[in-house]
């Protein structure tokens, strides 16, 4: 299929003031606030949840799975859908799925309507962390962009890390209860729909419009197999079992399918060209590590604390606030030195190497480990994901054309997020089996531990902090990876303009199309 090239105009435009810019995205940045906290906020309210329900351990299980699920699938879906459609229509449509899910799960009677809701916030959270960086893109060009990456990356964290803190919050407040959970983003979101209504106008590029269905649905299915696989695999059945074979086997299948039906369709959910962009493959490569670190760092660290340092859930959250500081000033910090100064490279590569650090100090934790000492490895290792998370992000931006940057952006988002899923569920593995080995090869589940004796449950709470420091340890061997990465992109020096631009042979801008008929 061959592309004419049509005038942009708005492409090579300035921007709106730093002010109007800004009230826009207060209202997006909120929408994505408690989208990416209803993830995490249910981490030490589920005990609550599942008694009050008459739940299982499945069910307790498919409560966070679901959200996780279909956050991760239908992330590429949103991303494509931007390059399409009308933006500021697509993220209202996000915000009100998610509201409406959030109603649902926090009126939810049983189990599986819970469930069912959840699985619907899901789709909401994924498309508002999609679109998010794909309207910031069209709004503001990349040598400008940082400070608000910033931002931007400084709230995605601090929702990853605070969920847990704001849960234990709301089921320890008798007059909210766990409900509350769901409930507390409803407001938020309506609130940010009305602001947004108010504030946002980006543009929309004229193109014809070929949906590709198959692509979609190979893709939403094959990657909601693989978590399905990795989420249950070890729990419901064993790793070598058929039932995980399938499993793999139909999610390899799917992607497989997915991939060839990408390279034949005029307009793809995920642009096979991106894989042949240096900065592309590099960039991704590295949020897989990333997202495995930050998901991780709050779900570990919340079981560090109230198991194997017998904080309750508020204080467990309080003690994670030194990671959530780091990262807010180095993403900030960053994202305004970038913007000044037009270099993004030296803070990856930084990034990337205060997070290894981070998490080889991490390593060193045990059962006795002064608590201030951990707060000073947070902070090294918050720094690192300020500086390296959003700034990746903006190099594909960079990169890529802005008729495409709703699917790059789209494609990083989804793969931190599909590292960090998947990351979790492996690191988990890896910490039950060493607290299995550290107990001389007995299980003990978490819910029987007040009802051990007293030196019993003394020497379960130090096995759960002797073996956190082997899951921070792997995660440092894993996060060299990323360090890799970073030293193999290559800076190129950042736009002045939204859309990638040349100027004419007689003097007028105009939009560059070498990528599309390069790949059509």
């Amino acid at each position: 299929m061959t592309t004419a090239t049509r005038p942009m105009p708005t492409e090579s435009q300035p921007v709106t003031g730093r002010r109007e810019v800004l009230t826009a995205l207060s209202g997006l940045l909120l929408a994505m606030f408690v989208a990416i906290l209803s993830s995490t906020i249910v981490a030490n309210a589920l005990p609550t949840i599942v008694a009050d329900l008459h739940g299982s351990q499945t069910g307790y299980t498919w409560v966070v799975t679901a959200t996780l699920l279909t956050t991760t699938a239908s992330t590429p879906i949103w991303g494509k859908l931007a390059d399409l459609f009308s933006k500021k229509l697509l993220v209202q449509i996000a915000i009100a799925i998610f509201v409406v899910g959030s109603v649902g799960a926090g009126l939810a009677g049983s189990m599986g309507l819970l469930i069912g809701w959840r699985a619907m916030q899901g789709i909401g959270a994924g498309g508002l962390q999609a679109l998010v960086q794909v309207v910031i893109a069209a709004l503001i060009p990349p040598r400008e962009r940082g400070r608000y990456s910033g931002y931007m990356g400084a709230v995605l964290a601090a929702a990853t890390v605070s969920g847990p803190l704001v849960g234990g919050l709301l089921v320890n407040t008798p007059a909210l209860g766990w409900r509350w959970c769901f409930f507390v983003g409803v407001p938020v979101g309506l609130v940010s729909m009305l602001v947004l209504q108010r504030t946002l106008l980006v543009p929309t590029i004229p193109r014809e419009v070929h949906l590709d269905y198959w692509g979609a649905a190979l893709i939403a299915g094959g990657v909601s197999v693989l978590l399905v696989w990795v989420s249950l695999a070890g729990a419901q059945f064993a790793w070598a079992s058929p039932t995980s074979f399938v499993l793999l086997a139909l999610g390899l299948a799917a992607l497989a399918a997915a991939v060839v039906v990408e390279t034949r369709v005029p307009e793809p959910v995920v642009p096979m060209w991106l894989f042949r962009d240096r900065t592309v493959v590099l960039s991704v490569l590295g949020s897989l590590v990333v997202g495995c670190v930050m998901f991780g760092g709050s779900v570990f660290l919340g079981q560090y604390f109230q198991i194997a340092r017998s904080y309750d859930p508020t204080s467990a959250g309080l003690l994670t606030l030194p990671l959530i500081g780091g990262l807010l000033l180095a993403s900030t910090g960053s994202g305004l030195l970038i913007t000044r100064y037009g270099r993004w490279k030296p803070y990856i590569v930084a990034g990337a190497v205060m997070i290894t650090a981070g998490l080889a100090l991490m390593s060193m934790v045990d059962h006795t480990t002064p608590v201030l000492r951990i707060g000073l490895f947070l902070v090294v290792l918050g720094m690192g994901l300020g500086m390296t998370m959003q700034n990746l992000v903006l190099a594909v931006q960079n990169t890529v054309d802005v008729r495409d940057v709703g699917a790059s952006s789209a494609l990083v988002a989804f793969l931190r997020s599909l590292g960090g899923t998947v990351g979790v569920t492996v690191l988990g593995v890896v910490l039950s089996s060493r607290v299995s080995a550290l107990l001389g090869g007995t299980q003990t589940a978490l819910a029987d531990l007040a009802a051990l004796p007293a030196a019993q449950a003394a020497h379960v709470r130090a096995a759960y902090g002797d073996a956190i420091g082997t899951v921070f340890g792997i995660s440092a061997v894993a996060s060299l990876v990323t360090l890799v990465a970073v030293l193999l992109i290559r800076e190129v020096p950042l736009r002045t303009t939204v859309g990638r631009t040349e100027p004419a042979s007689d003097g007028v801008v105009l939009p560059t199309t070498d990528r599309l008929v390069e790949a059509r």
